[in-house]
C-alpha cells in the first residue's frame, strides 16, 4: 500500500523553501524548552534576557515610514525587567507568535537585501539596559 506521505531518506531530505524559518539568519525557534532570548544587538554585542524576566511586546507600523518611505514597515518593542529590545523589519508577526510560546532562541539583524528572500526579516536590532548592571 503507497502512503501519500512523501518517503524522505537522508540522501532525500525533505525540501525547504527560502522562506522556511530554519534558515533564516535573523532569529532561531527550534526548542520549546529555551530559557532564555539571546539578542545580538547592531553593534554585535550579545545578551542573553531569561525568559522569566519577559514583561510584555509591543508591536506597531516603523513610525521612520513617514520621513523616510524605504525604511522597513514594522517595529516591534520587546520589553524585559532590565532590558528593552527594539526590533525593526518586516513580517514581524511571526516573529511575535514565537516569543509568546517561548520559542523564539535568538534575534540578529540582517542585510535588508535579504527582503526578497525570507518573510520574516531583521534588519535593526538596539537593547537598552533599564537598570544598572550588578
Amino acid at each position: 500500500m503507497k502512503s501519500s506521505q512523501p518517503n524522505h531518506t537522508s540522501d532525500n531530505p525533505p525540501a525547504i523553501s527560502a522562506s522556511s524559518p530554519r534558515k533564516n539568519p535573523c532569529f532561531g525557534s527550534s526548542d520549546p524548552n529555551i530559557a532564555a532570548l539571546e539578542v545580538i544587538a547592531d553593534d554585535g554585542i550579545s545578551y542573553l534576557l531569561p525568559y522569566a524576566q519577559f514583561l510584555y511586546a509591543e508591536r506597531m507600523a516603523n513610525p521612520a515610514l513617514e520621513k523616510e518611505p524605504e525604511a522597513p514597515p514594522e517595529k516591534m518593542s520587546i520589553h524585559f525587567a532590565y532590558a528593552n529590545v527594539v526590533v525593526v523589519g518586516s513580517g514581524l508577526k511571526w516573529l511575535e507568535r514565537r516569543l509568546q510560546q517561548y520559542e523564539l532562541s535568538f534575534v540578529m539583524p540582517a542585510d535588508s537585501r535579504l527582503g526578497e528572500v525570507y518573510d520574516t526579516l531583521i534588519t535593526a536590532v538596539t537593547l537598552t539596559l533599564t537598570k544598572e548592571r550588578v
